[in-house]
């Protein structure tokens, strides 16, 4: 691999970072990935060198960048539990900021100046139910959000700084899985919606709520934008390649357009599976705004980025793929209501 570019991946044996490590291994790149496998698999590391260690121990960071001849770092290592981060935004803090901070101190003593960096669509907060453009106010309404939006603040310092080039990405709802089945959505605990309905008809989760059907929305619940994984893949690949050719950055938004709201969302896991989802009803949780709905013109104008796979049949479809492979359904009155 010694004439493929490599690139440090960041969190590359999670959910995004491995789509996006074998997005980079077909697109002629050197994945390394580096993780500390808290919350990543080894067996989604299929593409390239694997590194176990914390972005927060900058030594082995910058270790990491010279042995491979890094030219370009995708940053994917989080916490990202928009729940948890409301009762323990100390780690929020400390392993997003703190660990993006290590990486950026390695980056600059190697001298590498191109990141692609994981933002989210929850910096925005409470936005309204209009598609949300990059100029909208960013007031996050949990740590999370906070977090990456301090992040971003700090990209942008160091633009000014250190030239340290960054294109931010603020995704939306992460969906989906390879088409390949091999890899996909696999968090312990599940905390998302389309895998944890999928993980309960299969009879791996003992209960599903909905939280909250009181929502200023149509139907009372929550109304998401949600991208394919492969998509957001393909955009962290192309950011990689303009950042190379001697792009200055910038913060794009990585979405469709359209929302989906909670029941939106079952009824098309039961048309796609031929099952209702059973659910019970809960309050709404702290720090979910009812409407996160991205406008991605910009992205779309600037980079030439449109999604490809993010229609909802194709989310579900290759959802339901990789959980059935990775969740054999258990004993058949488990998936009773």
């Amino acid at each position: 691999m010694a004439d493929q570019p490599s690139i440090l991946v960041t969190g590359g044996a999670g959910y995004i970072g491995s789509h996006c490590c074998k997005a980079l291994s077909e697109a002629g790149f050197n994945p390394v990935c580096f993780d500390n496998f808290s919350t990543g698999h080894s067996h989604f590391v299929k593409w390239g060198p694997v590194i176990k260690d914390d972005v927060r121990n900058t030594d082995a960071v910058l270790q990491a960048l010279r042995q491979h001849n890094v030219v370009a770092v995708m940053h994917f290592a989080a916490s990202s539990a928009v729940g948890e981060s409301v009762v323990n935004p100390e780690k929020y803090y400390a392993n997003n900021v703190g660990g993006t901070l290590s990486l950026l101190r390695a980056m600059r003593e190697y001298g590498c100046d191109r990141l692609v960096f994981s933002s989210t669509g929850a910096v925005y907060g409470d936005a309204s139910s209009e598609p949300i453009s990059e100029a909208a106010v960013c007031d996050p309404v949990n740590p999370y959000g906070a977090s990456k939006l301090m992040i971003e603040q700090i990209l942008k310092d160091y633009r000014t700084a250190y030239q340290l080039r960054s294109i931010c990405f603020r995704y939306f709802n992460a969906s989906g899985a390879d088409s390949s089945g091999d890899i996909g959505e696999l968090r312990d605990p599940e905390t998302h919606l389309i895998p944890r309905a999928m993980m309960r008809l299969l009879g791996h989760v003992p209960e599903f709520a909905v939280f909250g059907t009181d929502y200023d929305t149509p139907d009372g619940t929550a109304i998401r934008d949600y991208i394919h994984v492969n998509d957001l893949a393909a955009a962290h690949v192309l950011a990689v390649k303009v950042l190379i050719a001697g792009h200055a950055g910038g913060i794009y938004n990585l979405g469709t357009g359209s929302g989906y709201s909670v029941k939106e969302i079952l009824k098309n896991i039961s048309a796609e599976t031929a099952q209702d989802v059973p659910f019970v009803l809960k309050a709404r949780r702290a720090g979910d705004p009812p409407i996160l709905v991205a406008n991605p013109a910009a992205v779309e104008r600037e980079l030439g980025f449109k999604p490809r796979y993010s229609d909802l049949p194709t989310i579900i479809r290759s959802a339901w793929k990789w959980h059935r492979k990775a969740h054999p359904a258990r004993a058949a009155q488990s998936l009773q209501s």
